[in-house]
């Protein structure tokens, strides 16, 4: 079995040694045991939090990647005009505090959330035309999950400052940020003294 122990956060598929497509409600788990599309036994090791995201590597302990992929599942696709209208339909399904997906294609704005008849209800009264159907559900991270993982990077900042007779600050700053191969290099490390 394939041990698939670090997240790599998105990759180019030319990258993956194999694919690993899961609905959504897997993709949130940090331990599981699954089949990749090729057919090999994988398990997941990972810390809890963050959801796996279409696009998204994982790394297992011997080196192979593996590309994550949302599956095809019942979804409920609301669509509505640009603009106000699709400001107020996210606005108001997002303040049920649901999973939601939202997107535009050729045809306009459209807002995706699993089938529930309150959300859908809603939807309707809000002006939304409704679709059943069945794709990918990849729903928005939320603001404070993208700023803090996105990016795959961590910023510590400390700061010791003496005031007295003598004057004397210390700065210690430490970046460190994801790099192409899946490991974490320090970008920069500086230290002042005042």
């Amino acid at each position: 079995m394939l041990k698939l122990i670090e997240r790599l956060g998105p990759i180019e598929a030319s990258r993956a040694c194999d694919t690993l497509t899961l609905p959504f409600e897997l993709r949130m788990r940090g331990r599981l045991k699954a089949q990749t599309d090729g057919g090999q036994e994988v398990g997941l090791f990972l810390d809890r939090g963050p959801v796996l995201r279409e696009g998204e590597g994982l790394e297992a302990d011997s080196g192979e990647i593996v590309l994550i992929r949302a599956a095809a599942e019942p979804v409920v696709t609301a669509r509505i005009d640009a603009g106000l209208a699709l400001a107020r339909l996210c606005y108001h399904l997002g303040n049920r505090h649901v999973a939601l997906a939202i997107g535009a294609d050729e045809a306009g704005g459209w807002v995706r959330f699993p089938p529930d008849h309150v959300l859908e209800e809603l939807a309707e009264r809000l002006g939304a035309r409704l679709t059943h159907h069945d794709a990918p559900f990849d729903p928005e991270p939320g603001a404070y999950a993208q700023a803090g993982h996105a990016h795959g990077h961590s910023n510590g900042h400390s700061h010791a400052h003496s005031h007295g007779h003598g004057h004397s600050h210390d700065h210690s700053h430490n970046h460190s940020h994801g790099s192409e191969d899946g490991h974490c290099h320090a970008a920069d490390q500086h230290d002042h003294v005042h």
